[in-house]
């Protein structure tokens, strides 16, 4: 594997995850030479403020199954203020603590992250398909690789969150999972390592020993038949960065110390063409 092939890390937002043991990974491969980008959600933060400010959060799932936040205009804000804020602050500050020179950046920063919103969402409400208009959701289609690579190539480790920025200049609530994978794409990465509060794809969630630790391209798409919740927008992450030119794609464990290099070495589950 290159080393000077930028490494691509997503950490998601659920509980359970140790961003300490994370940082202190990241903090290691850096000063060992690595060229990292590392790429973190909040979905846990933001739902215990969303319940805090009296905004409890709500759901959509579309008839293929997948899920996803519904995001009207107060939401995008409770959103912002907990992905590009509390969120991305901390994290920078953690890596800072460790000798990272780290830079923390949404994806309306420079339009880093930028596609098109939504004109409405497909979501299956009491059984019924429906379309949903006022929701502020959309999909990468672009990345600014110019901007992360002036950052590289000067030794900063760019640190990116949600919200990406639209076609129109909105920000727009985007897939952590499948935002990393069009970076890693974009980059030229040699791995996009996907980490998680579980150690991997599980054959039947939650059951740990179900651990799938291998699995191919193409069998992805009937991976998606057993992957569960957040999983199948992993799945679906993996499969985008690998047909983007990356060449594996790692789900590890975000609960354990080393999470980033045990991942780099074969725990979890690898994903190659």
């Amino acid at each position: 594997m290159n080393n000077n092939r930028p490494l691509v890390v997503k950490v998601g937002g659920s509980a359970g995850i140790n961003y300490d043991l994370v940082c202190d990974d990241v903090a290691a491969l850096v000063k060992a030479g690595r060229r990292m980008v590392l790429v973190h959600g909040g979905s846990h933060e933001t739902n215990l403020l969303s319940k805090r400010l009296g905004k409890p959060p709500r759901f959509l799932t579309s008839p293929q199954g997948y899920t996803s936040r519904y995001t009207d205009a107060e939401t995008l804000d409770i959103f912002a203020m907990v992905y590009a804020g509390k969120m991305n602050t901390r994290i920078v500050e953690r890596l800072q603590k460790r000798g990272v020179n780290a830079v923390g950046l949404s994806g309306l920063d420079g339009r880093l992250l930028e596609g098109p919103r939504k004109a409405s969402v497909r979501a299956i409400i009491d059984g019924r398909q429906v379309l949903v208009h006022d929701d502020y959701t959309g999909k990468v289609t672009r990345v600014n690789a110019a901007l992360l690579n002036l950052l590289l190539d000067h030794g900063y480790t760019p640190v990116i969150s949600p919200p990406a920025c639209s076609n129109e200049g909105e920000a727009i609530n985007v897939d952590g999972d499948r935002a990393a994978a069009m970076i890693a794409a974009a980059l030229g990465a040699a791995q996009l390592i996907i980490l998680s509060n579980v150690p991997g794809l599980l054959r039947n969630f939650p059951d740990e020993r179900t651990l799938i630790p291998h699995i191919r391209y193409a069998e992805l798409e009937q991976a998606l038949s057993f992957a569960e919740g957040r999983m199948k927008k992993k799945v679906l992450g993996a499969a985008e960065a690998i047909a983007g030119g990356v060449d594996q794609v790692i789900f590890g464990d975000a609960r354990i110390a080393q999470p980033i290099q045990r991942a780099m070495n074969g725990a979890g589950t690898v994903i190659a063409p």
